[in-house]
């Protein structure tokens, strides 16, 4: 193994010559690091940071985060995916007002009982926002440790989370936790990379057991991905007199809470229109007619490929809309296509509009 002393003086040394100018860097304000923890679950560092930004242009602090609808939070986190921490944010945000004046906890108890943040987050917040001495393991810590010293046992095996855990804690040198667990992150990111570390550059290269026993590209040592899941969508963008019917889904599953043009999953043997059509019966009531294909979109999330097949749609001639029986949705709206943009879509909806941006039929 090697020793820890030269490990944690080299990742410190390497990460106070090499670290990023991130924003959240500037102040270590709790608020903005507990954010931008939020954020970058599930998200590249890039795309990250332009969010972060942009949210904090609108919710500058705790206090006007808690305060806002779901709706608006859901807005701004357009994109990021994975909605649900968006809402946890939002709800821990009212929780922090009410119950801690307004503080990001300094308690590990205390911030772990907040909705969206588990033992990562814990972590992460208390060493980086309040230095706290506590060791914040994700999948980048997990790699580098697993290569530095050589580690067989697998990530997703039930006891390597307290054995990674142990050993992250057993090196962060006393009163460096905020440096320490960011290098941790910052050289799985940087240089300890999963596919095509840079090893011949790498500032551990002395002490990388895995290195030294020709193992690197065995660790961590994690179990074959799972096959990409093809999935083909119909999907109906219903026109009347210069509205646009959509509809906001329920809580739970894919999309909760977010608004939507109706639309679903293609069932064996159906042409994508044939979906497009049966899906806003189901799902509305409505009997519409299709005006002819809008657009293919593709879009990628998980492990998932969606091919959604969009369609313009209306109403039988001189008829008019009746009050819809939702069965997939909490409420729905017609609107003019300006005020699309102020709604809160997942990305293949909000690829569909800028589509309809180019489309001369559709009303302006």
């Amino acid at each position: 193994m090697p020793d820890s002393s030269s490990f944690s003086d080299l990742l410190l040394e390497w990460f106070r010559a090499n670290k990023r100018p991130l924003p959240w860097r500037l102040t270590y304000d709790p608020y903005h690091v507990w954010l931008s923890e939020i954020m970058l679950q599930q998200t590249q560092m890039d795309r990250a940071v332009a969010y972060f930004n942009r949210f904090l242009g609108r919710f500058p602090t705790i206090h006007n985060l808690a305060r806002a609808s779901e709706d608006e939070v859901l807005r701004f986190w357009e994109g990021l995916g994975y909605y649900s921490r968006a809402r946890n944010l939002l709800k821990a945000a009212r929780e922090i007002v009410s119950r801690h004046a307004g503080v990001i906890p300094a308690d590990a108890a205390a911030l772990g009982a907040l909705p969206g943040v588990g033992r990562y987050t814990t972590g992460a917040v208390l060493s980086i926002a309040y230095n706290e001495d506590v060791p914040a393991v994700d999948a980048n810590v997990e790699r580098v440790l697993a290569r530095c010293f050589d580690i067989a046992l697998s990530p997703k095996d039930p006891s390597a989370k307290p054995y990674f855990t142990e050993l992250a804690a057993s090196l962060i040198p006393a009163g460096q936790a905020r440096d320490f667990n960011q290098a941790l992150m910052e050289f799985g990111a940087l240089v300890c990379t999963p596919r095509d570390p840079s090893c011949a550059a790498c500032p551990l290269a002395g002490v990388c057991k895995a290195l030294a026993a020709g193992t690197v590209e065995d660790r961590p040592a994690l179990p074959a991905a799972k096959p990409a899941v093809h999935i083909g969508m119909g999907t109906a963008v219903i026109q009347h007199k210069g509205l646009f019917f959509v509809q906001k889904r329920t809580p739970g599953g894919v999309w909760a809470g977010l608004w939507e043009f109706p639309g679903g999953q293609m069932e064996p043997g159906e042409e994508p229109e044939q979906t497009a059509l049966r899906e806003v019966a189901e799902e509305t009531g409505f009997t519409v007619r299709s005006l002819g294909k809008l657009a293919v979109i593709k879009h990628s999330y998980t492990r998932y490929r969606v091919t959604m097949h969009a369609y313009l749609a209306a109403f039988p001639e001189g008829a008019e809309p009746p009050e819809p029986v939702l069965t997939a949705a909490t409420s729905y709206r017609w609107l003019p296509f300006d005020a699309l943009a102020n709604l809160a879509f997942p990305t293949a909806m909000r690829k569909l509009a800028q589509a309809m941006e180019r489309d001369p039929r559709i009303a302006r």
